[in-house]
């Protein structure tokens, strides 16, 4: 379930519970992946570098589970690598017949940026996230293709076909998603917006504090202060202070 960033950026109330459940859905989902992963080692059938389908290298076996989709096509990309480069390449070469999510790390997004931008953009979103990533594939919410921490060197990976799984990766897939930004957001933003000095001004935005009180608890000059927010609201093309706080939330500069 994707949640729109206007309910991300209200405090309390519904978005507070929802948070609260949604984390908890999380934190099942990842016990569910770490059980199945056990259970996997013990019947030795770990991640090696040939997938249980008999494909023997991760580019072929994503183009093999890729290409069969039918309704969708999840994938993370976290930084450079073969998992990386065989995503970007096959959704470049072969026009999506399913509705694509590609999620990326914000190195990611800096790093392939203008690869990211040549992608088609019929049925193909692509969005940035600050959450912790694990490289996966998912198609058609029934197969994953998840490739081992620490191994993407040597292209070690798993073809998950287990439902529990599956729906397991979808669930943390899901959660990054709804915490994350357009892509076109993320790379118009200043670097500067993500010092510490911007953040504690954007948290006062956000909470509605007065200029004098947020200068003094920030240790600088109201004079200074007033000319960072400037920058940050025409930045943010935000009309008010407000919004800038609110704003900052959707594209991931705040917690929600």
């Amino acid at each position: 379930m994707i949640v729109e960033p206007s309910a991300l950026s209200t405090t309390g109330g519904w978005a507070g519970g929802h948070a609260a459940h949604l984390e908890q859905a999380l934190l099942q989902a990842r016990a569910l992946i770490e059980s199945t992963v056990s259970m996997h080692r013990e019947r030795e059938e770990l991640p090696s570098p040939v997938a249980r389908n008999d494909v023997a290298h991760l580019g072929d076996a994503m183009k093999q589970l890729i290409g069969r989709a039918r309704y969708s096509v999840a994938v993370a990309l976290t930084g450079p690598g073969e998992f990386t480069e065989s995503a970007l390449r096959l959704f470049a070469d072969s026009p999506a017949r399913a509705t694509v999510r590609v999620l990326c790390t914000a190195d990611a997004a800096q790093v392939y940026a203008d690869r990211l931008r040549r992608l088609p953009e019929t049925r193909l979103d692509a969005r940035v996230t600050d959450s912790e990533l694990r490289r996966v594939l998912v198609v058609d919410g029934t197969v994953a293709l998840v490739q081992a921490p620490g191994h993407a060197a040597e292209g070690q990976f798993a073809v998950v076909h287990d439902a529990a799984a599956v729906r397991a990766l979808e669930l943390l897939f899901a959660g990054a998603w709804s915490a994350s930004r357009g892509l076109a957001d993320h790379l118009r933003l200043s670097p500067r917006l993500r010092s510490e000095l911007v953040q504690n001004i954007l948290e006062r935005l956000r909470t509605g504090h007065t200029d004098e009180a947020a200068a003094r608890e920030i240790n600088v000059s109201l004079r200074t202060y007033r000319r960072y927010v400037a920058e940050i609201m025409r930045e943010l093309d935000a009309n008010s202070r407000f919004q800038a706080g609110v704003r900052a939330v959707e594209y991931g500069l705040l917690p929600a």
